[in-house]
Formats: structure tokens, sequence, C-alpha cells
């Protein structure tokens, strides 16, 4: 039978696993109501804005950290071997006569063994725990971990080619000498990254930068926990907190308070920051739904801090910093290994599309010279990722004296402001092909939002204050066409239902977003251009 514990939001006894589905359910549905509020923009304090200048690089994330080193592993131990055998080996069976067709065979058999060997050694060094942080930073923890690993995977060549009776097939020398030639640039490497990690660390480039959200006696519980860690993941950067400073002190345990909720939101679009972690008691459910509908539209992971909860959950119910417990309430789009992912495709199909797209890029310009006199080039300021102004190329569509960079005026049918060729390079959509070099240069991606004008409006009111949550679509690029795009929703919008539809299935993509959805949009866009019912 299952457990029973006291819900928090009802006060009654309930399974374990209701009551929590309970309360994510209510978060869940702040998150995704309809009163969602977007905060403008404030003035930071002093301490703030000091601490946001000292957080606008890059973070790495350990994961990546910890694949790139596999395939630096992986690359060495396979090279190695090959090298090896090309330099030893293969001179020694042309010199006693090998024929040619027998010398292939021997190449491939030996490339097997190579790749083998690198695949072999990238499992036994993970298995023996030498690619986590902690073991990459410690020279002294992975190193005999890591010889260890790399001496089973000759172990394992070894009984396998006793087994099976090849151990007159391959030369025993070729195995010592890539043995301890691998173990001697193994062990080089260690040194040097293990150097570089703990530069990273120094730096606090390998640690998640954290802002708790709410002060007093809870945080100050939290902080202790965390800095009790043996490893310190999370880099505290400061405090945000509504109440005074008699509930909420404005230095707690070295960690200074650096304004208010509605700081916060501006804080997080003018920093890089990771995560956000609300220390309000499980018990305060509809103050944490509140606080949601603000900050979900900045692109971080948004944690509840369950440490010293009474919600006694299973393991699986919590993700861990260490041994501390948090429930997962939004998670970052596209972190990790997807953000590289996604650039990397943006950058292979953006370069292809430029190179076959270049000839008729070059007759549009020429026809935008040809028709009327300016710039070939519009830019316009639009909104980027998490709300950075971006500049977005255009090939003009518009009369130069005429043109609207601050998209005060929404473009409609017969529009008198549109040139001849422009009413054509609208409907087509080939006046938004000089964005490809805004993709190549990370401003854009080829799917995502479309980018928006600054003051871009519908009915007088600017499209922020049309849609509640309006800004929750910058968590991610922007992009050349979208999921709303191929859903019919381009081209002039001339009510305020068009752009909450709008705003809606973006929304959609960021939550659902996949390197196979990309695809599928991606190829379904050429279609659906021909689609130009509202394109003028």
């Amino acid at each position: 039978m299952s457990e029973q514990v006291v819900d928090p939001l009802k006060g009654t006894s309930v399974p374990r696993e209701q009551a929590v589905s309970r309360l994510m359910k209510r978060l869940s549905e702040a998150v995704a109501s309809d009163d969602l509020k977007d905060i403008e923009a404030g003035e930071l304090g002093d301490e703030a804005r000091r601490v946001a200048s000292q957080l606008t690089d890059d973070n790495i994330s350990p994961r990546v950290l910890a694949g790139v080193v596999r395939l630096i592993d992986f690359c060495a131990v396979t090279a190695l071997g090959f090298l090896i055998y090309l330099f030893y080996v293969r001179p020694l069976e042309e010199f006693t006569g090998v024929s040619a067709g027998d010398l292939r065979v021997l190449d491939i058999r030996h490339g097997v063994i190579a790749i083998a060997g690198g695949v072999l050694a990238v499992v036994f060094i993970q298995a023996a725990d030498a690619y986590s942080v902690s073991s990459l930073r410690l020279i002294s923890r992975q190193l005999g971990r890591m010889l260890a690993a790399w001496t089973f995977v000759f172990l394992v060549f070894a009984i396998t080619a006793f087994f099976f009776k090849q151990s007159e097939s391959f030369s025993r020398v070729w195995f010592g000498v890539w043995f301890l030639a691998g173990a001697i640039i193994l062990t080089l490497s260690r040194f040097a990254i293990s150097h570089y990690v703990r530069g990273l660390f120094r730096d606090g480039r390998l640690q998640r930068r954290a802002i708790l959200v709410g002060g007093g006696e809870r945080a100050a519980e939290l902080i202790r926990s965390l800095e009790s860690q043996a490893e310190q993941e999370l880099q505290i950067c400061g405090i945000f907190d509504d109440r005074d400073d008699t509930r909420s002190p404005p230095m707690l345990l070295g960690y200074p308070k650096l304004g208010t909720f509605a700081d916060l939101v501006v804080f997080g679009r003018i920093c890089k920051i990771d995560m956000l972690v609300v220390t309000f008691p499980l018990t305060a459910e509809g103050r944490v739904a509140e606080m949601l509908k603000d900050l979900w539209v900045l692109p971080v992971d948004i944690r509840l801090s369950a440490h010293g909860n009474k919600l006694n959950l299973r393991p699986r119910s919590y993700s861990y910093v260490g041994a501390v417990p948090f429930l997962d309430i939004i998670d970052k789009p596209l972190a990790d290994w997807d953000y590289f992912k996604k650039r990397a495709f943006d950058l292979v199909f953006a370069s292809l599309a430029l190179i076959v797209l270049s000839p008729v890029m070059l007759l549009v310009a020429l026809a935008v010279r040809l028709d009327s006199a300016g710039p070939v080039f519009f830019r316009q300021t639009r909104y980027g990722f998490n709300n950075e102004k971006i500049s977005v190329l255009k090939f003009r569509s518009m009369y130069h004296h005429l043109a609207d960079p601050g998209a005060k005026q929404v473009v409609a049918r017969h529009d008198p402001r549109v040139t001849r060729v422009g009413r054509f390079i609208r409907k087509t959509t080939l006046d938004e092909l000089p964005q490809l070099i805004n993709v190549l240069r990370g401003e854009l991606s080829l799917i995502g939002p479309r980018p928006h004008a600054v003051h871009a409006h519908t009915e007088n009111r600017p499209w922020e204050a049309v849609v509640d949550g309006y800004f929750a679509r910058h968590r991610v690029k922007p992009g050349i066409s979208g999921w709303a795009q191929i859903n019919g929703l381009r081209g002039e919008i001339r009510n305020n239902e068009m752009i909450r539809k709008r705003v809606e299935h973006d929304l959609y993509y960021i939550e659902n977003w996949s390197l196979k959805l990309d695809l599928y949009i991606l190829l379904m866009t050429p279609f659906k251009i021909l689609d130009t019912r509202d394109s003028y």
C-alpha cells in the first residue's frame, strides 16, 4: 500500500505520489494560465548591476566537457593504434612480399581493431567514473582509474585473441607499443585537461549559476546544505526577495539581496544565469505559482527547493545537486548538447542554402536596385534570444523614403509604401533570404519563433500587452521559419487573436523541440510559402 503523507495543498492525508502530482499540476497550470504577466524593465540597484557585470561569459556544461574529453580519448587512441600499424607493421608485411590484396585485408582488420580499442577505452574509462568533472579536476583521482581501464582494454583483446585462436595473426610488438604509447598519451592529456578544468573552476565557469528566489531562514538552510557538499556544483550569485529586511536580510551568509522579484526578470536579461531556486516551502504553493507567472519568461531552469520538506518522496521524484533535493518546475530549452545539435543544424543547412540560393539572391538584389532608389538591404531592430535586440537583414521591399524600421505601421494589402518588386518578394518570402547571414552570425536560427519588431503592435496595443507571457517565446533564438508559419500563421496580423495564435504555436515549438521537428518544419516551409493569402 502506498505511503500516506500530508498534502501541503489541502492538509489531508493522501498517497505521497498524489500529493506531489497535485502540486506540480497546480504549478504547471499557473505557467500555462491566461493571466501570465511580463515585467517591464526597471532600474536595478548598484550591487545587482555589479554582480550582473561579472556574469556575462558563457558557462561550460559539465556534460559537454565530459563528452569532448570522451571524443578526444577515442580519436587519440584510435589514431595512435592505426598510425603504429602503418609505420611499423605494414612496412614489415610489404618487406616479406605480402600481396596487395592481403595488405588491404590487413589494413581493414587493423583499422577495425584500432576503432574497437578507442570504443572500449571510452567505455571502460566511463565505467571507472574517470569522466566526471570531479575526476577530471583532480589528476590523482583519475589517473589510476584511467590507466586501469586502458589496461583492461588490452586484457579483453588478449582474451578474445586466445579464445578465437587469433593470437598469431597480429603483431605482439604492435599491441605492446600501442599499449605503452596510449598510456603515455592518455596520461599527458589528463595533466593538460586537469589544468584546464581547474582553471574553469577558478573562473566559476563549470558551476551552474544560481539565484535564490526568497531569502530568510529557509534560504540559509539551503545555502548551508549546498556549501556542505563535497562538489560545489552551484555558484550562488545572489538573492531576490520582495519581503523587507526584517524578514529577508540584505546579506545572508555572505550572499547579498539584489532586489525584488520584478528586478530578477531584468537581472536575468542582462546577464547569464542557469538556474532559479525557489526557497519557499511546498505549503506556499499559491505564492510560488504567482512568482512563476513572472519568472517563466527567462531561459533558465526553475527549481523548487525540497530541502527540509515533509513530503517523503521517492528519489526519482527529485533532481539533485549533490545530495540536496529539488523539484523540477521548468527546464531551460536547448540545454547542454541540444544547443550544439541545433547550432550544427543551423550552420550546415544555412551554408548549403546560401550556396544553392546565391544566384536567386543576386537576381533579387539586382531587381531591388533597378526598381527604386535606395539600398538593396533593409535592417530592422527585432527581439532576439532573451529579449536581446538584434539587427535583422532583409531585401528592401518598400520605397526608401517610406521605410518603417520601427514597424509602427503594419504592412497591409495594397500598401502604397511597398514597391512593385517588393510585393513579389514579400509574397514569396524572398525578402527574408538575407537572414541566412543572421543565422551564420548566430543571431537567428533557421527554425524558431519569428523575430518580431521591437515596436510591433496590433489595434494600437504592443504585442507584449496583447499576449500574456509574450516574452516567453524569446527563451530560444528566433528563426527564419517556424511552427506557426507552416501551420498557416504567416503574413499580416490584423487582430489580437492572430498574434495570440502565433505565440501559442511558438510556445508549443519551444516545449516540444527536437531535430526531427526542425527538419520537418524546414522541409515543409517551401510548400507553405505557396499560400500567399496574408502575405503582401
